[in-house]
């Protein structure tokens, strides 16, 4: 952390800075310039509030030199991360793609959607159980019941389940239904309290980016889940809230090689949130695949024009099928397999 003191600043306010860094356990270097003092605090820096600094006499500015995430932070681990769901890695060489609905419907319904995702060719499915809608009158998932018929459907192909958490109340279901990966959406990015609770448990989670989440923050986030114990974090771009209306979100690829330099965390991306629509879904996903992402989370309904939430942008089973064989080439051309 750097300092910067005003231009006629006082050898009593420097010594006051001083005093208030040994205070906090940090160690306090002047540098004395002609026009400027700078003062260094050396030290663990992310206990310190930048504002209980800048209160001080004399004090100009305070600037952070080390990431105030610590345990994500590609810094203190440098190779990358490759989270175990049920023996199916997600990070490292081989690409995932997760599949399947965007809501949890009917048995029938996830029976036909199971299918779907397996004959295609992907490891793992997703499901909504519980879904976030913007309107309180849109179907809001099926709860508890909802993660029973996904469970059923998933197990008969053998495929683990990626549902999301909106409620700390639920993670106890979750949990007895043995969901193997946690999503923690978009609204909830900074539910601090939920993030601490699923931080408790080993279960990966999926932390998706806020609308108008800078990426500090979204790390910041996945640090919450970090410090609890749990290191099994992924991060999924979903795109991010802008002036356009020609597509739902903007994709942000740029965050993917960022990511891959502040964090170690594996990095999927979300092509259908961004999209909106089916028939950008291909060409997001090949971008995001070029640009280094660990997976997509595709939507796929078995009769998508009877979805009963998301039906613009989802992809049809054979559509799935032949994303995953248009993938296969770009993920070969940059060295990596699906």
């Amino acid at each position: 952390m750097i300092i910067i003191m005003h231009s006629h600043v006082t050898d009593e306010e420097v010594h006051t800075v001083e005093q208030k860094l040994q205070s906090l356990g940090l160690e306090a270097n002047v540098s004395r310039g002609l026009e400027r003092t700078i003062i260094g605090a050396i030290g663990d820096e992310r206990k310190i509030h930048k504002k209980t600094l800048q209160a001080l006499p004399g004090v100009q500015d305070v600037i952070r030199v080390l990431k105030p995430y610590k345990i994500v932070a590609r810094e203190g681990h440098e190779a990358d991360t490759v989270i175990n769901i049920k023996g199916i890695p997600l990070g490292g060489q081989t690409i995932q793609v997760i599949g399947g609905p965007c809501s949890v419907e009917t048995q029938e319904q996830m029976d036909a959607a199971a299918h779907g995702v397996a004959h295609a060719g992907c490891r793992l499915m997703r499901g909504g159980a519980f879904k976030p809608r913007t309107s309180p009158y849109s179907f809001q998932g099926k709860g508890v019941e909802g993660l029973q018929i996904f469970r059923q459907a998933a197990d008969k192909f053998q495929l683990p389940i990626i549902t999301e958490l909106m409620d700390v109340r639920y993670l106890d279901d979750f949990l007895k239904y043995g969901v193997e990966v946690i999503q923690i959406g978009t609204r909830n990015m900074q539910n601090f309290d939920l993030l601490k609770e699923v931080g408790k448990t080993h279960t990966p989670v999926i932390l998706k980016r806020g609308l108008c989440a800078t990426i500090s923050e979204w790390l910041m986030s996945a640090e919450y889940i970090a410090a609890g114990g749990n290191h099994n974090i992924i991060l999924c771009e979903r795109g991010v809230r802008s002036f356009e209306k020609a597509y739902r979100n903007m994709l942000d690829v740029t965050a993917i090689p960022v990511l891959k330099k502040e964090t170690h965390l594996p990095v999927i991306v979300d092509p259908s949130h961004a999209a909106g629509k089916a028939w950008l879904v291909s060409t997001l996903s090949k971008a995001a695949i070029a640009a280094g992402a660990d997976g997509l989370l595709v939507e796929m309904h078995p009769h998508p024009c009877d979805a009963w939430c998301d039906a613009d942008q989802a992809l049809t089973p054979d559509e799935l099928k032949n994303l995953m064989g248009e993938l296969q080439g770009i993920a070969q051309a940059v060295g990596r397999s699906l």
